[in-house]
């Protein structure tokens, strides 16, 4: 028996076939798939590396800055943050208050100086 079609010849696969286009197109936003994921960009890639380099044996929580922001740690939570506080989504109170929420030791301070001093000039409160 043949399959009836739809309203102007479309047949049901091809309904299906749109719906589910629409549907994964709904998903992606400006920025990729996801509306917050993690921000890649070269700058910002350079930024976390001099962060690292600088700064990378000071402590937020109880983990060293190179265990954060190394590929092999599954906390992207400072990398995603620290790289929207180089771009200029985050204030350096925005930042200061999202670190210091997410790992609440009270000992992040001196780690969020040495940051805060390797930001540009453009990027200073």
């Amino acid at each position: 028996m043949p399959v009836k079609t739809t309203a102007r010849g479309f047949r049901p696969i091809h309904v299906l076939l749109l719906s589910a286009s629409l549907v994964a197109l709904a998903g992606c936003g400006t920025d990729g798939f996801a509306p917050d994921a993690l921000i890649e960009n070269p700058g910002a890639d350079a930024f976390l590396t001099r962060v690292g380099q600088a700064c990378g044996k000071e402590s937020v929580g109880n983990q060293p800055l190179n265990w954060l922001l190394s590929t092999s740690n599954d906390d992207t939570t400072f990398v995603d943050t620290t790289s929207k506080l180089y771009l200029g989504t985050f204030t350096r109170a925005q930042y200061r208050d999202a670190i210091n929420a997410f790992y609440p030791t009270g000992t992040n301070q001196p780690a969020l100086n040495c940051i805060f001093g390797l930001l540009p000039s453009e990027n200073a409160d």
